[in-house]
């Protein structure tokens, strides 16, 4: 190998060194596809840094060999090319059955992983998701019978994005990302979410959950989350479809708390059903939003 060509070699080590080193960094920095907290979207991570490092070894030999090829038989050299060799049958063989050992490689996982996401079969916890607009409705069941309740963008920044309002959005914490009442689910429990919509076409997402799925009217979809135990938390998402004139206003907060928390929140929620005259099951409509001011002067008149 001459000089120039240890160099370069040299060169590429170094870099895809420096590449995997990034990659390995970047899983928690924005530029990777995030882990995430559910079993289901460390699942989806594996199956992405799969694809990934496929990727790099297959960049990796394609651009070596092209980079060998250009500096060990460049014409300055007296390289000459080859004329003869216009077919090979063997080459064409060889470059067909290794992409096919390389898809059924990805496919296995991949395949496997899917099933998973389907199979949401010994939940412990379901919860019917009901889309508004604009609003979202949360009916427990099993171990939770009977907690139902409405979950709304939150007050402050509801008025906050009102025109003309006054009010600076950066001032709000989690500005259009807050809801009035979250949805609670307990760490280290398969909990099974029936997904359906009462008016037009809904999307439930949460990112962290690496799940999203449609909520249509007259339709029942299903999705299962389990968040590891120590992974207590907020997190926050979108309707993620559009769904008219305040889809950007329908936030999804799910705060994730041990089994023991779980248990003593569902009993509040019941003990302050019963307090409030309100018969279990039976979720009280949420206040309604407030009118942007274009709405209100058509109202008006």
């Amino acid at each position: 190998m001459t000089g120039i060509s240890r160099h370069i070699a040299k060169m590429g080590l170094g870099a895809f060194g420096v590449l995997a080193g990034v990659a390995h960094a970047n899983s928690s920095n924005g530029y990777n596809l995030p882990v995430g907290v559910s079993d289901l979207s460390v699942e989806i991570h594996g199956i992405h840094m799969i694809a990934f490092w496929v990727c790099v070894g297959i960049a990796v030999v394609v651009f070596g060999a092209m980079i060998y090829s250009l500096v060990n038989f460049r014409k300055s050299t007296g390289a000459v090319p080859d004329t003869n060799m216009v077919h090979s049958t063997k080459a064409e063989i060889v470059w067909t059955i290794i992409p096919v050992f390389i898809l059924v490689f990805m496919a296995i996982p991949a395949a496997e992983t899917l099933i998973k996401i389907e199979d949401t079969r010994n939940s412990e916890l379901t919860i019917r998701v009901t889309g508004y607009q604009w609003k979202w409705q949360y009916q427990y069941m099993d171990a939770a019978e009977g907690v139902d309740f409405f979950s709304t963008l939150s007050q402050d920044s509801n008025e906050a994005r009102q025109l003309g309002s006054g009010i600076d959005p950066k001032t709000v914490p989690n500005y259009l990302l807050s809801v009035d009442h979250p949805m609670v689910i307990p760490s280290g429990t398969k909990v099974r979410l029936l997904l359906t919509s009462q008016d037009v076409i809904h999307a439930w997402w949460v990112p962290d959950f690496g799940m999203k799925r449609d909520a249509l009217p007259g339709f029942v979809n299903e999705m299962w989350i389990r968040v590891a135990a120590g992974k207590e938390g907020t997190y926050r998402g979108q309707c993620a479809e559009l769904c008219g004139q305040d889809h950007g206003f329908m936030p999804i907060v799910v705060e994730v708390k041990t089994r023991d928390e779980f248990k003593q929140w569902v009993e509040a929620q019941k003990a302050d059903a019963k307090q409030a005259g309100v018969a279990p099951g039976i979720a009280t409509p949420a206040a309604a939003p407030i009118a942007p001011p274009q709405t209100a002067q058509i109202l008006a008149r």
